[in-house]
């Protein structure tokens, strides 16, 4: 096994990613996390260590409007998981 010259690596292109068998659905996925969280996580928001439970307060809900696009979906993804059994248990029971 060469190490080579360890004063003076030299360093080769870095590791990339695997190539997907579904290039569409990777395309797809990317997209819907760049729609429902366009922006990173804020720098202020990355550290909470020595805050005061207002500015701590301040953070979480700064925090939620931060993730708000993914509790949207959540909240919209539980309404079709009871509204959907419900509707078809409605029209299966009382069908005219």
């Amino acid at each position: 096994m060469e190490l080579g010259n360890i004063s003076k690596p030299t360093y080769g292109p870095g590791p990339e990613a695997p190539g997907s068998s579904t290039p569409g659905l990777v395309t797809m996925a990317h997209g819907f996390l760049r729609l429902v969280q366009p922006k990173p996580l804020p720098i202020e928001l990355r550290s909470l260590q020595g805050t005061s439970v207002l500015l701590l307060s301040f953070f979480l809900s700064q925090l939620l409007f931060y993730e708000l696009g993914f509790l949207i979906c959540a909240a919209t993804g539980l309404l079709f998981i009871i509204l959907v059994p419900l509707a078809g248990c409605c029209f299966c029971c009382w069908r005219c």
